[in-house]
């Protein structure tokens, strides 16, 4: 359990520093498409970033450093998985909203609401009563059927959801943000069931499909997020990323692989998830209109991002 929980701390704080180098990227790049080509440059005919801009934003070095983190963050978030319940482990990982929101004042310039400052304690005080009440984790085993309905849901999910935040523009970002969680939420249920792992079997590993609904969560995860970062609040985006890694698997772990609580605190353990999910949601709610988006013209000269 230790070891289950440091890794999972250590996780959640490479992603949060991860997502404002990423939020920093992404805007650098938009600023400087705007520069280039005036306030339309780099977005599509509903507001939204282009594909371009999306990559050009990926290929920022902040944005590179920060994906370097969460690959980190993703290997000790994948062991976290496996060795506590999931929805302590993943709501643990999702605290990464509170380093994302420090480091964002510093790093992007924003100033916090008050009431985004009480989500956020909100949300560590559940967070202290899921760990209390967490018990021991169930098993790594799920029918097949299971595994093909997490590749195929999760593929609809991004897929779909991609084209819709697309569409949406400007205003997509929290269903980005949120979009994204449901993708990285189902790499944690997908790492937690994997087949081939203990023992280590190469063939068996390569024929579950619980391996390509982790890659199709991971990657398109990451795509709809650096979408939400580009055109929405760091710190909104980040909160709907949390509710959607944070109840896909916590209410897939407790329903089909026998995570549980201690006995006689299941309660508390309700309680804890469901304050950190409606804090998560306070925060994405109250910072919603604190972002710095595409920019609409070419700035005179480089300045600081205003959140």
């Amino acid at each position: 359990m230790l070891i289950g929980l440091v890794t999972a701390v250590a996780a959640s704080a490479c992603y949060g520093t991860g997502s404002v180098l990423q939020a920093v990227g992404s805007r650098r790049s938009a600023r400087e498409e705007a520069a280039k080509g005036g306030g339309s440059a780099g977005t599509t005919a509903h507001g939204g970033p282009s594909l371009a801009s999306t990559a050009k934003a990926a290929v920022t070095w902040e944005f590179i450093l920060g994906t370097v983190l969460d690959f980190i963050g993703f290997g000790l978030g994948a062991l976290a998985a496996r060795l506590l319940p999931l929805f302590l482990s993943q709501t643990i990982i999702s605290a990464n909203l509170v380093i994302t929101a420090v480091l964002s004042i510093k790093l992007l310039g924003i100033r916090l609401k008050h009431l985004e400052w009480a989500s956020i304690g909100v949300l560590c005080s559940a967070l202290v009563l899921l760990a209390v009440s967490a018990g021991p984790e169930g098993g790594h085993h799920a029918a097949t059927a299971f595994h093909w309905w997490l590749l195929a849901i999760t593929t609809v999910l991004l897929a779909g959801g991609g084209l819709l935040v697309r569409r949406m523009g400007a205003n997509g970002a929290i269903v980005a943000g949120l979009l994204s969680g449901l993708g990285f939420g189902a790499l944690g249920v997908g790492v937690r069931i994997l087949d081939g792992i203990e023992p280590f079997d190469l063939a068996r590993l390569l024929s579950d499909p619980a391996l390509y609904a982790i890659l199709v969560g991971g990657i398109g995860g990451m795509y709809v997020h650096t979408v939400a970062l580009q055109i929405g609040s760091v710190n909104g985006a980040t909160a709907a990323l949390v509710v959607g890694e944070t109840v896909l698997p916590g209410a897939a772990g407790v329903l089909w692989l026998g995570d549980s609580s201690k006995a006689g605190l299941g309660w508390l353990g309700v309680a804890g998830f469901l304050i950190a999910v409606v804090a998560a949601v306070g925060v994405a709610y109250f910072g919603q209109d604190t972002h710095g988006g595409l920019p609409e013209a070419a700035p005179a000269e480089p300045a600081p991002v205003k959140g």
